[in-house]
Protein backbone atom coordinates (compact mmCIF):
# COMPACT_ATOMS: atom_id res chain seq x y z
CA UNK A 1 0.00 0.00 0.00
CA UNK A 2 2.82 2.24 0.77
CA UNK A 3 4.61 1.58 -2.26
CA UNK A 4 1.42 2.47 -4.18
CA UNK A 5 1.78 6.12 -2.29
CA UNK A 6 4.87 6.41 -3.21
CA UNK A 7 4.06 5.52 -7.04
CA UNK A 8 1.28 8.21 -7.42
CA UNK A 9 3.13 10.99 -6.06
CA UNK A 10 6.10 10.27 -7.79
CA UNK A 11 3.76 10.05 -10.92
CA UNK A 12 1.76 13.66 -10.36
CA UNK A 13 5.21 15.31 -9.68
CA UNK A 14 6.29 14.54 -13.06
CA UNK A 15 2.22 14.90 -14.43
CA UNK A 16 3.13 18.70 -13.35
CA UNK A 17 6.88 18.97 -15.08
CA UNK A 18 5.30 17.93 -18.17
CA UNK A 19 2.34 20.00 -18.28
CA UNK A 20 1.11 20.18 -21.82
CA UNK A 21 1.42 22.99 -24.07
CA UNK A 22 -1.59 24.69 -25.87
CA UNK A 23 -1.73 24.34 -29.50
CA UNK A 24 -3.24 26.95 -31.45
CA UNK A 25 -3.80 26.85 -35.10
CA UNK A 26 -2.44 29.31 -37.53
CA UNK A 27 -3.72 30.59 -40.53
CA UNK A 28 -1.53 31.81 -43.47
CA UNK A 29 -2.99 33.78 -46.44
CA UNK A 30 -0.51 33.95 -48.87
CA UNK A 31 -0.14 34.26 -53.03
CA UNK A 32 -0.67 31.08 -54.62
CA UNK A 33 3.16 31.40 -55.89
CA UNK A 34 4.41 31.89 -52.47
CA UNK A 35 2.57 29.09 -50.92
CA UNK A 36 5.73 26.96 -50.80
CA UNK A 37 7.95 29.40 -49.93
CA UNK A 38 5.76 29.91 -46.56
CA UNK A 39 5.32 26.16 -45.62
CA UNK A 40 9.01 26.01 -45.97
CA UNK A 41 9.46 29.28 -43.72
CA UNK A 42 6.46 27.71 -40.92
CA UNK A 43 8.72 24.21 -41.37
CA UNK A 44 11.77 26.16 -39.70
CA UNK A 45 9.31 26.28 -36.77
CA UNK A 46 8.57 22.95 -35.75
CA UNK A 47 5.34 22.78 -37.09
CA UNK A 48 4.53 19.44 -37.52
CA UNK A 49 1.25 19.35 -39.34
CA UNK A 50 0.10 21.80 -41.99
CA UNK A 51 -2.34 21.65 -44.71
CA UNK A 52 -3.16 23.93 -47.65
CA UNK A 53 -6.43 24.79 -49.72
CA UNK A 54 -6.92 27.09 -52.56
CA UNK A 55 -8.23 30.12 -51.49
CA UNK A 56 -9.22 33.22 -54.42
CA UNK A 57 -9.38 36.80 -53.51
CA UNK A 58 -12.42 38.99 -53.05
CA UNK A 59 -11.59 41.67 -55.41
CA UNK A 60 -13.78 41.68 -58.32
CA UNK A 61 -12.36 41.30 -61.99
CA UNK A 62 -13.12 45.44 -62.36
CA UNK A 63 -11.18 46.34 -59.46
CA UNK A 64 -8.23 43.64 -60.18
CA UNK A 65 -8.22 45.03 -63.56
CA UNK A 66 -7.91 48.96 -62.01
CA UNK A 67 -5.36 48.00 -59.80
CA UNK A 68 -3.43 46.27 -62.17
CA UNK A 69 -3.41 42.74 -60.62
CA UNK A 70 -3.63 39.52 -62.63
CA UNK A 71 -4.02 36.87 -60.21
CA UNK A 72 -6.12 36.71 -57.39
CA UNK A 73 -5.70 32.80 -56.51
CA UNK A 74 -4.16 32.49 -52.80
CA UNK A 75 -3.10 29.36 -50.88
CA UNK A 76 -4.91 28.83 -47.34
CA UNK A 77 -2.13 27.09 -45.00
CA UNK A 78 -3.29 25.75 -41.97
CA UNK A 79 -0.68 25.03 -39.13
CA UNK A 80 -0.61 23.54 -36.09
CA UNK A 81 1.61 25.30 -33.50
CA UNK A 82 2.95 25.47 -30.09
CA UNK A 83 1.18 28.38 -28.25
CA UNK A 84 5.16 29.47 -27.03
CA UNK A 85 6.13 29.74 -30.62
CA UNK A 86 3.19 31.82 -31.77
CA UNK A 87 4.84 35.35 -31.04
CA UNK A 88 7.77 34.31 -32.91
CA UNK A 89 6.28 32.48 -35.70
CA UNK A 90 3.98 35.84 -36.25
CA UNK A 91 6.93 38.22 -35.87
CA UNK A 92 8.46 36.30 -38.65
CA UNK A 93 5.84 36.29 -40.90
CA UNK A 94 5.55 39.96 -40.74
CA UNK A 95 8.97 39.84 -41.68
CA UNK A 96 8.27 38.03 -44.59
CA UNK A 97 5.57 40.13 -45.72
CA UNK A 98 7.52 43.01 -45.74
CA UNK A 99 10.71 41.88 -47.36
CA UNK A 100 9.77 39.27 -49.78
CA UNK A 101 9.12 40.12 -52.90
CA UNK A 102 5.01 39.82 -54.00
CA UNK A 103 5.05 37.90 -50.88
CA UNK A 104 2.39 39.90 -48.99
CA UNK A 105 -0.19 37.97 -46.55
CA UNK A 106 -2.10 37.66 -43.94
CA UNK A 107 -2.08 35.49 -40.69
CA UNK A 108 -3.77 35.16 -37.16
CA UNK A 109 -4.05 32.45 -35.15
CA UNK A 110 -7.69 30.37 -33.53
CA UNK A 111 -7.50 28.29 -30.20
CA UNK A 112 -7.67 24.44 -29.85
CA UNK A 113 -9.44 23.30 -27.07
CA UNK A 114 -8.95 19.79 -27.87
CA UNK A 115 -7.18 17.22 -29.14
CA UNK A 116 -7.97 13.10 -28.74
CA UNK A 117 -4.97 11.06 -27.58
CA UNK A 118 -1.37 11.26 -26.36
CA UNK A 119 -0.17 10.48 -29.12
CA UNK A 120 -1.81 12.69 -31.33
CA UNK A 121 -0.95 15.18 -28.95
CA UNK A 122 2.44 14.43 -28.65
CA UNK A 123 2.95 14.54 -32.82
CA UNK A 124 1.20 18.31 -33.07
CA UNK A 125 3.23 19.72 -29.97
CA UNK A 126 6.59 18.39 -31.44
CA UNK A 127 7.03 16.34 -28.20
CA UNK A 128 8.40 12.84 -29.03
CA UNK A 129 9.26 12.03 -25.86
CA UNK A 130 8.37 8.82 -24.48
Amino acid sequence: MEERKKKSVKDKKTEKKLAPVKLKLLVTIVNHKKTEFYLDFLQGYQVNMQMVVPGRGTAGTETLRLLGLTDNEKGVIFSVVREDRIEEILNGLQEKFNTVNDGKGVAYVIPMTSAIGVTIYRFLSDNRKE
